[in-house]
């Protein structure tokens, strides 16, 4: 009932405090409502089914606020979204003028002239507010092409039941505690200690641990198969064959079914992130919220741990006329606005972007507080804009290797071979 309220509340709040602001246009440009009505079309890449309906609201409100503009909401599916755009843009034909999209689109987006930059527009007055990691994944080439809507991050989710009955009072810090942890839970509560979802971007901690990525930008080198890339990867191998770890799923349901062995309490922890928290609370193991536990991932040999920064942008479309442009400038800040952020956290428990968002009514969802506590931990993704592109062939050596097929260094290799296609000049290990 309290959340209930509260997002009401917000709901009228964003309303009546964005209306002041809302005949504001960007310096140079005139006012988007003085040339007359304005219409603008949104992408919502959000899930159709549980988050796109906060988005609406919203949406809703900004027009309540901005009489002279119109906004076109279109749900596009994030699996499709990202090529979608990319063609529509190419094309000059049909792209959005607003589109919410993964922060590891905005370099390659940005670097092909699709964006428009917002230095010095309203939709960058608040700039200083947002997370500063998050702006470093928002801008490129020095210039600021993205606001942050929500931000995300990966942690170590582990039943805290679980790790008590083993007579463990904490959450691992290193691989290796995790593994010894996994033994004892298997052995003192029947429950696998630890599962492993076999993709690439579950991975990333495990090179974050030892220090590395897929490339660095600084010397312009692939390094997803450097010797630090490999023990990182030899660590997940260790893993998987540690007693009380569960064995590989690498069936097309493996996301699926390790979730549910989590929430129904067969499995003690996982590397997951905030978007399954509402599903986590809803499973049997988790109805008393207080039993799950969020803690950073752990470390590997560096002793730092890492995981990838992740989140949505809200992104203005370069083609778009001035009008158009200056319509969704005002759009983004109002979306992204600390109102507005604290009215998607509560109605979709996702993390804000900006300190000023996390309100009582925030941090109350132990979710929302339990991940923003290890979003120290996240690493930006660097703004190189071929990055998002080598998730695919990592994704292809990881099975490869974790099914047996290959050694470690010889899956990596093939990995680097591929990279070195889709980063040209770059020099490989």
């Amino acid at each position: 009932m309290r959340r209930g309220t509260a997002a009401l509340a917000l709901a009228a709040a964003i309303t009546v405090s964005m209306t002041a602001c809302g005949s504001e246009g960007p310096a140079g440009s005139g006012d988007a409502d003085s040339a007359g009505p304005v219409t603008i079309t949104w992408w919502d890449t959000s899930d159709a089914a549980n988050e796109s309906s906060t988005f609406k609201v919203l949406a809703s409100n900004f027009q309540k606020a901005n009489p002279g503009i119109t906004v076109t909401y279109v749900n596009v599916p994030f699996a499709e979204a990202r090529e979608k755009f990319r063609a529509a843009a190419a094309a000059h034909e049909g792209a959005p003028d607003v589109l919410r999209a993964d922060v590891g689109w905005t370099p390659g987006f940005a670097a092909a002239g699709y964006l428009a930059p917002l230095d010095g527009t309203p939709a960058a007055a608040d700039v200083a507010a947002f997370q500063p990691e998050l702006i470093q994944q928002a801008t490129y080439d020095g210039k600021l092409y993205a606001l942050p809507q929500v931000t995300d991050t990966l942690a170590l989710m582990y039943n805290k039941e679980l790790f008590a009955k083993a007579g463990i009072s904490k959450a691992p810090a290193t691989w290796s505690e995790l593994k010894t942890d996994a033994a004892r839970i298997k052995q003192r509560t029947g429950a696998h200690g630890f599962a492993f979802n076999p993709q690439d971007y579950y991975a990333m901690p495990f090179l974050y641990g030892e220090d590395t990525d897929m490339v660095d930008t600084a010397e312009k080198r692939i390094t997803v198969n450097s010797p630090a890339a490999v023990k990182g990867i030899d660590t997940i191998r260790e893993l998987l064959a540690a007693p009380g770890v569960a064995p590989l799923d690498t069936g097309k349901d493996a996301y699926a079914d390790i979730m549910q062995d989590f929430v129904e309490g067969r499995v003690a922890s996982i590397i997951q992130g905030p978007w399954e928290n509402a599903n986590v609370f809803a499973g049997k193991a988790f109805l008393d919220n207080t039993n799950l536990g969020i803690a950073t991932v752990p470390a590997g040999s560096s002793g730092h741990p890492g995981a990838p920064l992740g989140g949505h942008n809200l992104v203005s479309y370069a083609g778009s006329d001035a009008a158009h442009r200056a319509a969704a400038q005002k759009f983004m800040a109002f979306m992204t606005s600390a109102n507005a952020q604290i009215y998607t956290a509560i109605k979709n428990s996702t993390l804000p972007t900006r300190s000023d968002a996390y309100s009582p009514d925030v941090t109350t969802n132990l979710g929302i507080a339990g991940f923003r506590k290890v979003l120290a931990a996240g690493r930006p993704r660097p703004a190189l804009p071929e990055y998002t592109l080598l998730y695919t062939p990592l994704d292809e050596g990881l099975d490869r290797i974790l099914a047996g097929g290959e050694s470690t260094r010889a899956g990596l290799d093939a990995v680097a071979a591929e990279a070195a296609k889709l980063v040209p000049g770059y020099a490989a290990e």
